[in-house]
């Protein structure tokens, strides 16, 4: 199934409003906004921040019991910072070149003859096909179900999608987001380390940072720990939402496929962006962008949006981070200069609602932006790719 982009912002007119208080007048926004997208048909919400934790709806849909503010959850295209991240700290060891085509590194992988640099591929301006064709993927909402125990090597999402796609356009000239993309880099990681992903991750990033929450599950389908569990509408009704927790996301290992939870996303933020994980010289290109549509621009693996820009705060407010969409798992993972963090879950993706789909993403915003937030956004300005 061809996945269209997410807004972070869904109405160009905006209505900038402050979230109902309680009678004490003591509701926290935060609080509110996630209530407000329950409301609208999310099952469960958790956001995590310095100061806050906070859940709204139900872990489980079949039986009373709030999200877990302390769980796990698939992070969809935030594991795309990670993998950014280790490509970084191997070019800091001049084990790969940002401006070297990576058929250097990785021969015959790829059909092109044109040569692709690490640099395009870390900032979707490749031209990569973004995924799989539907015949080989998901050609509609029920197959979603039908192959979550699906494997694939490391190389077969590479290869099926780049032999039956052309490049999108001349590398270098144009943005377009390409989950195919990061697989490769995902590959150049574990021919460069000569270790599985899941282990270059481990010593490189989740051990030394003590992210205990945070693996790449591989094959692995079940959802340890999980904060909440993950639906979809895949069938018609009658039939309700459909539990996607557990899924083999291998399609995805070097684009999607990382479970984490809030307290570590915030807490990897922080070291990055901090630069606890990489030489000043390389996070100052990892936060070089091109535009990306609208208020957002995008560096190599890193977000960066402009609230302001999008419609959402009154002043300039400028955000790093990354959004991500799976089956079941919606993230926001967002972080400003000023060292604030916020990461948000929603337990519904694909089929949302318009209204839930925008009243999702309030509980990020209310983070930067508080006490007033938008009633509506910007869909079309402030597009955050999905998975």
């Amino acid at each position: 199934m061809r996945r269209s982009f997410v807004a972070i912002a869904c109405a160009v007119t905006l209505s900038v409003t402050a979230f109902p208080a309680s009678a004490a007048g003591k509701t926290d926004p935060r609080q509110a906004a996630m209530d407000a997208a329950v409301a609208a048909g999310i099952p469960g919400m958790v956001a995590v921040a310095d100061d806050f934790r906070g859940v709204s709806g139900v872990a489980k849909i079949d039986r009373q019991g709030k999200p877990d503010a302390s769980g796990r959850w698939r992070v969809a295209s935030v594991s795309k910072v990670f993998v950014a991240t280790l490509v970084l700290q191997l070019v800091a060891e001049k084990r790969v070149g940002l401006d070297e085509p990576v058929q250097r590194y990785l021969p015959g992988l790829l059909p092109y003859p044109e040569p692709i640099t690490v640099r395009q591929l870390l900032q979707h301006t490749s031209g990569m096909p973004r995924d799989l064709l539907p015949e080989d993927s998901w050609a509609s909402l029920p197959e979603i179900d039908a192959e979550r125990f699906e494997h694939f090597d490391s190389d077969d999402e590479i290869r099926l999608s780049t032999s039956k796609q052309p490049l999108l356009f001349k590398p270098g000239t144009s943005w377009a987001y390409s989950n195919t993309g990061y697989n490769i880099l995902g590959l150049l990681v574990e021919k460069t380390t000569r270790k599985p992903l899941e282990r270059a991750l481990a010593e490189r990033i989740t051990g030394p940072l003590h992210l205990r929450d945070t693996s790449l599950p591989r094959d692995f389908p079940f959802l340890i720990g999980a904060a909440a569990h993950g639906y979809e509408q895949l069938y018609d009704a009658p039939r309700g939402l459909t539990d996607i927790t557990t899924y083999n996301y291998s399609r995805y290992f070097g684009a999607g496929d990382i479970v984490s939870s809030g307290k570590d996303l915030n807490r990897f933020f922080e070291a990055l962006l901090g630069g606890r994980l990489l030489p000043a010289d390389l996070l100052t290109q990892m936060k070089k962008t091109v535009p990306a549509g609208g208020a957002l621009e995008y560096g190599l693996g890193l977000m960066k949006l402009n609230l302001k820009t999008a419609g959402a705060c009154a002043e300039d407010h400028v955000v790093w981070g990354h959004g991500g969409d799976l089956p079941g798992y919606n993230t926001l993972s967002f972080h400003d200069e000023s060292g604030k963090n916020v990461s948000t879950l929603a337990t519904v993706d694909l089929t949302a609602s318009p209204d839930a789909a925008l009243k999702r993403q309030l509980p990020m915003i209310a983070e930067f932006c508080a006490p007033a937030v938008p009633s509506a956004m910007a869909a079309a300005q402030a597009p955050v790719p999905s998975l």
